[in-house]
């Protein structure tokens, strides 16, 4: 199958379903202090779904190596085994945390591509930087500094520095990061989890208010991101890190032979996507699972970058 079998208008809706199932079967689980349970019903049902769709699927960023997840594995086929051959990536739950204690923000997000288009990104760290559309590229770089990176930012924007916020993924290795970035006067937004959405944030920021993201975070949902960006309009730039010779070979065993490359987005995306999530908590990308008398409401985001387009579709399941 090639890019041109590829057919995301047809695919889109489908892909909807996918997301919005698996954020209904974990809609009991949130406030409930069990991450696993949640993550687990969330997984089950977007499987279940995708296994609906007539695609022949390949898992490129999922729950894992294969002898870590026993579903939605990397590597694992899924589908009907008709129609175009697909790259798929996914986070059933992106917010585990976030689902087990109520907190905003948690969402389950699914891409898909042509096969052999998504970056296979190993399970390991990615150091991260995104800005919003608009901008010349290369605008900054992982390069920079952190406060480089604000300094040229507001340059580019035609503000001042303090007139720039950044979402940071609030962690002890960001420490020093933090610091630099306060030393410009720019404002920081710190999230405890979720940095899809935190990424996602900043193709839309006069909505949200956020101008930049950085820091490290897990490389897989660095490609979701991307695909997120490929559609919403903006720039992101990513960097595997590795920590010990074991992740080395994951990486080795994903095709990545430079384990120094600093990808764009459209090398980690580097054909049409598509792309859809849906809130579990609500957040500030989409709103979360509403209970009305009778039915269950949620929300869901679908975008296609072949179009730019990108849908809100609210769906109402009835409740028995």
């Amino acid at each position: 199958m090639t890019a041109a079998d590829f057919n995301d208008r047809m695919l889109s809706l489908g892909l909807a379903r996918v997301s919005e199932a698996a954020a209904l079967a974990c809609a009991d689980l949130i406030g409930r202090g069990d991450e696993k349970a949640a993550d687990q019903a969330a997984v089950n049902a977007m499987r279940e779904q995708l296994n609906m769709l007539s695609i022949k699927g390949v898992v490129v960023i999922g729950e894992g190596e294969r002898d870590e997840a026993p579903m939605l594995y990397i590597g694992e086929e899924v589908g009907t085994g008709d129609g175009p051959g697909v790259d798929i990536a996914l986070d059933p739950l992106e917010g585990t945390t976030l689902t087990a204690k109520a907190m905003p923000n948690a969402l389950t997000v699914i891409a898909m591509a042509p096969r052999g288009t998504l970056l296979h990104a190993p399970d390991v760290y990615m150091d991260k930087l995104a800005i919003g559309p608009g901008y010349p590229t290369d605008v900054v770089s992982l390069a920079m500094s952190p406060r480089e990176r604000v300094e040229a930012l507001a340059k580019a924007k035609g503000c001042k520095p303090s007139d720039i916020t950044v979402c940071i993924l609030e962690r002890p290795r960001h420490q020093e990061m933090i610091a630099d970035v306060r030393s410009t006067g720019a404002a920081i937004h710190l999230i405890t989890d979720g940095d899809v959405a935190g990424v996602m944030h900043c193709a839309e920021p006069e909505q949200t208010g956020i101008d930049m993201y950085m820091g490290s975070g897990g490389a897989p949902e660095g490609v979701l991101a991307a695909s997120a960006l490929k559609c919403m309009g903006g720039q992101i730039w990513g960097r595997l890190l590795f920590r010990n010779d074991d992740e080395k070979a994951r990486a080795a065993k994903a095709g990545i032979t430079d384990l120094d490359r600093v990808y764009s987005r459209d090398e980690m995306v580097t054909a049409d996507v598509i792309i859809a999530a849906t809130g579990v908590t609500d957040g500030s990308v989409v709103s979360g699972i509403k209970r009305r008398p009778g039915y269950v409401e949620t929300e869901t985001v679908l975008m296609r970058s072949k179009t730019g387009s990108l849908r809100r579709m609210i769906y109402r399941n009835p409740t028995r």
